[in-house]
């Protein structure tokens, strides 16, 4: 008999690679994951994966079970969505994923409010790049930049950040208009058509570019340091000692940031409550 939980820890050796990265992802051990996927070949009567100097690369049979574990998982995973959608307690877990600067700078002030009127509810908050799924429930509440386009994703926008062109506070050297002699620091190459990178490379076109992040916070930090002048979201630029807002003749564009949430969960209490919370103290 094929148990459900070795079907898990297939899904995340097949998504991940290897053992040790599917183990973290699932918060087990490397030899946990090894012994369990052993259990579930020998239930099956098939080599599932074939073992590499690179990693696990599945074999046609796991390719045949990939297709139906997946759909089991979306069964399960919808189980238990439309489940927590129908609790009306304000107290549990939810877990929200945003941009580093977001969160910190943003989220966390509201965050520490609506815990104190809600002690019971137990935010997590996961700030990297990376975009966390919302009918696996990586994550409740996502905020970025791009709209949802998902269709079992509720959506809407929160706010409108406003961008502004920040430079080291007393150090900063007038800056020409075609940027001749000024340096910069910008989003490195995965991000460099990004509506604020292209408007600086336009609006300093000789400007020599110094420091390349994908980080934000890390962008502010250069620039109060003194590596060069950067665009950055005024509720960071604006809150971060030491920096100073240049005026380079025309504003870089504004950028709206989305929330978005699974519509299973749109009658669990806490996740309303927390939006709620969120709508009032960021959007107003």
């Amino acid at each position: 008999m094929i148990e459900w939980s070795d079907l898990r820890i297939f899904l995340a050796i097949a998504r991940a690679g290897t053992l040790g990265a599917a183990a973290r992802a699932v918060g087990s051990t490397q030899p946990t994951m090894g012994r369990r996927l052993r259990a579930l070949e020998s239930a099956t009567g098939h080599a599932l994966f074939q073992r590499t100097a690179d990693g696990f690369v599945l074999t046609d049979e796991g390719e045949v079970l990939l297709a139906h574990a997946e759909r089991m998982e979306e069964e399960a995973l919808a189980i238990e969505r439309q489940l927590a959608g129908r609790s009306g307690a304000l107290a549990g877990s939810l877990r929200l994923s945003s941009s580093d600067w977001f969160g910190k700078t943003l989220l966390a002030p509201a965050l520490a409010t609506f815990g104190h009127r809600h002690p019971d509810v137990e935010i997590e908050l996961l700030t990297d790049a990376r975009l966390y799924s919302l009918p696996r429930r990586e994550a409740d509440l996502v905020f970025r930049i791009t709209p949802f386009d998902e269709p079992e994703v509720i959506s809407r926008r929160l706010l409108t950040v406003r961008y502004g062109v920040y430079g080291a506070r007393g150090t900063t050297r007038p800056v020409a208009g075609d940027g001749s002699g000024t340096r910069t620091i910008t989003m490195d190459a995965s991000f460099a058509e990004m509506p604020d990178a292209v408007w600086l490379r336009r609006m300093l076109p000789n400007a020599r570019v110094a420091f390349r992040s994908n980080n934000r916070e890390v962008q502010a930090q250069l620039c109060r340091d003194g590596a060069g002048v950067a665009v950055l979201p005024c509720p960071l630029g604006d809150t971060t000692p030491g920096l100073v807002a240049l005026d380079l003749g025309e504003p870089p564009l504004c950028r709206d940031t989305f929330v978005g949430y699974h519509r299973d969960l749109r009658r669990l209490r806490r996740l309303r409550a927390l939006l709620d919370h969120l709508l009032d103290q960021l959007a107003g």
